[in-house]
């Protein structure tokens, strides 16, 4: 049975080229490929045109979604390339990796071992152990790592090492990927595996659980191969990660590798394809088999192909330079930045200098990027940034076909987001929804019930520049884990709006937060979960009941009566919230006076906020029984004693505004405040409650100016530099007319308010015929003039 190994670096362009030739010239009957045999069941939809990667295999424990597995294949990969090579071919296919489903349940196994060693260990520590431990010192985040762990991690670096490259990347990109001749590639890179394991194994051993996990994967690969064998087939060609590759090389007997694996355990799985990105395939993405520039690699593979020549004669990848450098030039321009054809004319001729004083064949990444900062760049090395997500890494999110086996939840997704024209990107798309318009508002309810489901597709939502409410901005970025999200989501329902509803309803059940309550029945408002919306109704009005906690009833009053009295575009059913609102004003009339007892400075400046914000809701309500409790209330909490001078001030202020207090009153009040019997850091405190944001009112009251002015004319030096920091704080919130008209009063002294002895004629004919609409716009009963 003669099976042939090819080592192949995952994600590898050169490996690819070089791999496709030899299974052209072997032409075998059977190609084995590394990875989950869950999967073989939908290798065929590899084949499909809808099938665009980079794409993904999904491979999960549908009891327990979170044990999940990515197995990701882009157009540059060596394991694409041979299925699709196979697919094409109608050569038989098969993935012989160790199925997931066993590395799902050893985790599952170790994972409770841990768990309950790390609890006996928890036990049996005592107080002295604890105190010797704290007391150790820890570990130096710069202390030098062991370089053994450094080979096992990387054990290309060794060979890197030796061949005079700083690191393994540039040794094997140049060895491997950049190449244009195969030749004896597959038999040297076996070669230099099988001496670089003889190295690793014999210097820098691993350790015991690392060493198992790989015996077992090759014990399971070996076993793969002795079955196509057994299934009649003559020319098997084993496609796997050259680190594996003298392993696979000879079969020893078949009865250890079958006692290795007897027993193993299993959890069930299932597999998929999800659409997967350049980005997740990159180094930077935390992915162990990852590639530094995916983008890169994307081009070397283009320029690779023949297709890419503009005649048979050309050599294929001769404009590798200049269409790399054409881009670059381009992704500048996009930046606002002045890139002409001359410089990349430069940029190319240097890139191939310096290719041809290194002895290489064609200019590389490091070439390219030379020539760009030197040429483009002048020298500055910060701007290479701007190519990274965009030409280094790549913006490219893959497709895969409709018939790709999903769970209802990701069918369903998959309907909305054709249905409302929403489709997924790689890259920031920034999105202005007009929710007056009924494909906007679905496409808005869309994105708020995925990020309920802990799938942000969408940032943001709040409202766009303008005075209106009816429009939103969002960010849109889709990220391949939202798959794995969506598994998961399926717990709580077969679509969206149930799924979303079902998990914020569960969120209810559990809060006691009225602010979080509240933040909910916005979100189910704003999500067009009408059952959710009644739960949480509910569950506002029996925690408003019960609840001690003013201050949260306080900071979800303002939503809630903007909602109320102005509805919104969403078209939301409001009496459920006018429910909610009239028992959310009893329960803050009914609790202020207690909640502002004995406050800190600190304290009270929240309070101070809370109270004008449930004044505005109040007054936007415009309900004569809100507002004769909330009076009431003020009233309470201005008589009460030892209340904070800056809730004394701000009370006394709003209702004077309210009509409560008369200008006579207030001023009595005013004056007792600023009286000498108390400290002036009180006084301070009143005034700035009293007149914070209120300009006007000191501008034109001449009685208010004439207290201040006293009060302060008394005050020592000492005293006023140590108020100064307030009243500068109070004042602060004046409009700059404002501060203007009191600089003109102050400059003027005691001069009255100027008058004019000019006679005001008023025609009161014309004057009546204003009132009507007047008394319309107020809200106001005008009598008939007539």
């Amino acid at each position: 049975m003669p099976h042939h190994v090819f080592g192949i670096r995952h994600h590898g362009p050169g490996s690819a080229r070089s791999l496709l030739q030899a299974l052209t010239v072997l032409q075998p009957d059977c190609i084995l490929v590394e990875g989950p045999p869950e999967a073989d069941g939908i290798l065929t939809l590899a084949a499909q045109a809808q099938m665009q990667p980079p794409v993904a295999l999904l491979i999960y424990a549908p009891d327990e979604p979170q044990r999940a597995v990515y197995y990701p294949f882009a157009a540059f990969s060596p394991e694409w390339q041979a299925i699709q090579y196979a697919l094409t071919q109608q050569v038989a296919v098969r993935f012989m990796d160790l199925p997931s489903s066993h590395h799902f349940a050893r985790d599952k196994t170790a994972e409770a071992a841990a768990a309950g060693k790390a609890a006996a260990e928890a036990e049996r520590a005592t107080e002295a152990e604890a105190e010797a431990a704290s007391m150790l010192p820890a570990d130096s985040p710069d202390a030098p790592a062991d370089p053994a762990v450094l080979v096992r991690q990387d054990p290309l670096a060794l060979l890197a090492e030796a061949a005079g490259y700083a690191d393994s990347e540039r040794w094997w990109e140049h060895m491997v990927e950049e190449r244009r001749d195969s030749g004896e590639l597959f038999a040297a890179i076996l070669e230099a595996m099988t001496a670089l394991r003889e190295e690793v194994d014999g210097h820098y051993p691993r350790d015991a659980g690392e060493q198992e996990r790989e015996q077992l994967r090759e014990a399971y690969m070996r076993s793969c191969i002795r079955q196509a064998g057994k299934d009649g087939f003559s020319t098997i060609a084993v496609v796997c990660g050259a680190w594996h590759a003298p392993a696979l090389q000879s079969l020893p007997a078949a009865k250890t590798d079958n006692a290795r694996l007897k027993g193993l355990p299993g959890l069930k799985t299932t597999a998929t394809w999800v659409p997967w990105t350049h980005e997740r395939l990159s180094n930077a993405s935390g992915y162990g088999a990852g590639v530094d520039a995916p983008g890169w690699y994307a081009h070397l593979w283009e320029s690779a192909s023949p297709a890419s020549s503009s005649s048979p004669e050309e050599p294929v990848g001769s404009h590798l330079a200049s269409r790399w450098l054409t881009r670059v030039a381009h992704t500048f321009r996009v930046q606002g930045m002045d890139i002409s054809s001359a410089h990349v004319i430069e940029a190319v001729r240097l890139a191939e200098t310096l290719a041809a004083m290194r002895q290489r064949p064609l200019p590389g990444l490091a070439e390219m990027n030379e020539s760009v900062q030197s040429v483009m760049l002048f020298g500055d090395g910060t701007l290479m940034q701007l190519l990274q997500r965009q030409l280094l890494t790549g913006e490219v999110l893959g497709r895969v076909p409709d018939e790709t086996p999903r769970t209802p939840l990701q069918q369903d997704l998959a309907r909305e987001q054709k249905r409302l024209r929403l489709k997924p990107s790689a890259s920031d798309t920034d999105l202005i929804l007009d929710l007056r318009k009924p494909g906007d508002l679905e496409r808005s309810q869309l994105l708020r019930r995925l990020a309920m489901l802990d799938i942000p597709w969408g940032q943001g939502g709040g409202n766009a520049r303008g005075k209106g409410t009816f429009k939103e901005s969002w960010r849109l970025l889709w990220q391949p884990e939202f798959a794995i999200r969506l598994i998961e989501a399926g717990f709580w329902g077969n679509t969206l709006e149930t799924a979303a509803g079902q998990r914020l309803a569960k969120q209810a059940q559990v809060t006691t937060s009225l602010e979080q309550l509240a933040d909910m029945a916005h979100a189910a408002l704003y999500a067009n979960l009408p059952e959710a919306v009644d739960l949480l109704m509910q569950r506002l009005q029996f925690e408003a009941a019960i609840s001690s906690d003013i201050l949260h009833l306080m900071q979800a009053m303002p939503g809630l009566a903007r909602l109320l009295r102005y509805g919104d575009v969403r078209r939301t059913s409001l009496a459920q919230v006018g429910q909610v609102v009239s028992g959310m004003v009893t329960r803050i009339c009914i609790g202020l006076p207690n909640a502002c007892s004995a406050l800190n400075e600190e304290a009270a400046e929240a309070m101070f906020g809370h109270i004008q914000a449930v004044q505005d809701a109040i007054r936007l309500l415009a309900e004569d029984d809100f507002s004769l409790q909330w009076t009431q209330a003020l009233q309470t909490l201005l008589d009460q004693g030892g209340l904070h001078t800056l809730l004394a001030g701000r009370c006394c202020r709003l209702l004077l505004q309210a009509g409560v207090l008369d200008e006579a009153e207030s001023a009595r009040r005013f004056g007792l405040a600023l009286s000498t019997a108390n400290e002036p850091v009180q006084a301070a405190g009143w005034v700035d409650g009293f007149l914070r944001d209120s300009g006007q009112l000191l501008v034109y009251d001449e009685t208010l100016w004439n207290l201040i002015d006293q009060w302060i004319s008394q005050l020592n030096a000492d005293t006023f530099q140590q108020l100064l920091p307030v009243l500068r704080r109070t004042f602060a919130t004046f409009t700059a007319p404002e501060r203007r008209r009191m600089g003109e009063r102050v400059r003027q002294g005691q001069a009255a308010l100027p008058t004019t002895s000019l006679p005001v004629a008023v025609d009161e004919t014309r004057a009546a015929a204003v009132l009507p609409l007047l008394g319309q716009i107020l809200g106001l009963e005008v009598a008939d003039a007539a």
